[in-house]
């Protein structure tokens, strides 16, 4: 069904030099590591980091571990609202690409990774909280995610998309603190093994209805799995760099963002029950605010309550009701 909007991209590398755009969520992983005093210097380790990563798993052929290095754009999708000028910034996400030093190739990686939305703050931030004040359990509001999941298939399956981006997305998080993660015996020579879930997460759910399904891995020399949200098949639709671009990628920023999981000293074993109290990991050189970027989300949860839920409410209403006949 036709979106009530049209869809813009606007790209900016992500390098030393990067500062956040107006627009940009300040709590978006790159996005909150370009701010303070120490921007530069989180900056350049944040992408050593990934570098290093990548040619730990691209070893073939690379006696020096040096031969690759990830180039990383930023993709803001903007909605343009009914061809006003209006544009409201739906989206953020990264969109990788390899160089290799040694051929002088650039080779084309993934877009997806990192996956930002106002959107998403606020149904996290906004209706969730405000569904469950004074209520004994934990409940969902029936079509909690709907227009998020709406607006992101429409992206994917608009024109703007394919002249852009040759593969569907793969966005990688972090796994959930509520779930405990089964090893199975799968294994694949880049993602590594693979984990089960002890059930579906609300993430999990919520992307879901993007219409991305989920697995969970945990790659060669990991200590944690990761969650890779994807469409088709994860396995055989995308070449070992590219998903190496992916995984040098998000697993830095995971390395960061949440040290307790994936900086621990320990490896997942058998049974993999993430936590953020867990005390035995170590911490990066790279400075960043967890507690800001929580308050932040409440704020860009209103943010897009205010200048896109509120006053497009009827045109959103009649397109779900056009979407659901």
């Amino acid at each position: 069904m036709t979106a009530p909007f049209a869809f813009q991209i606007k790209r900016l590398r992500f390098d030393e030099d990067y500062t956040p755009e107006t627009g940009t969520r300040l709590t978006t992983n790159f996005a909150n590591l370009a701010r303070g005093a120490h921007r530069r210097q989180n900056l350049a380790n944040a992408l050593r980091m990934i570098d290093n990563r990548l040619n730990d798993l691209a070893g073939w052929d690379n006696p020096q571990a040096d031969r690759y290095a990830v180039e990383l754009d930023i993709v803001s999708v903007d909605l343009d609202l009914g061809g006003s000028g209006d544009a409201f910034p739906a989206i953020e996400m990264l969109q990788t690409a390899i160089l290799d030093r040694r051929t002088g190739t650039r080779i084309p990686g993934l877009v997806g990774n990192n996956f930002s939305s106002y959107v998403r703050d606020y149904d996290f931030s906004v209706v969730l909280p405000e569904h469950n004040k004074g209520r004994d359990s934990f409940g969902l509001p029936e079509d909690f995610g709907d227009l998020h999941g709406r607006i992101f298939k429409a992206f994917v399956a608009s024109d703007t998309f394919r002249t852009q981006f040759r593969k569907p997305p793969v966005i990688c998080l972090s796994v959930s603190e509520t779930k405990s993660y089964e090893r199975t015996a799968n294994t694949h020579p880049v993602l590594g093994v693979e984990y089960v879930p002890s059930g579906a997460s609300l993430t999990e759910q919520y992307f879901g209805k993007m219409g991305l399904d989920v697995r969970y891995f945990m790659p060669p020399g990991s200590v944690a799995p990761l969650a890779f949200y994807h469409a088709g098949d994860l396995l055989n639709d995308y070449t070992n760099l590219e998903l190496i671009g992916t995984i040098s990628t998000m697993e830095t920023f995971q390395k960061i963002y949440r040290p307790e999981i994936y900086n621990a000293n320990s490896v997942a074993g058998q049974t993999c029950r993430p936590s953020l109290k867990h005390q035995d990991f170590s911490v990066t050189r790279v400075v960043y605010d967890r507690e800001e970027r929580a308050r932040l989300a409440t704020e860009q949860g209103r943010f897009a309550e205010e200048t896109f839920i509120t006053p497009h409410r009827a045109r959103l209403a009649e397109w779900a009701a056009r979407s659901a006949a």
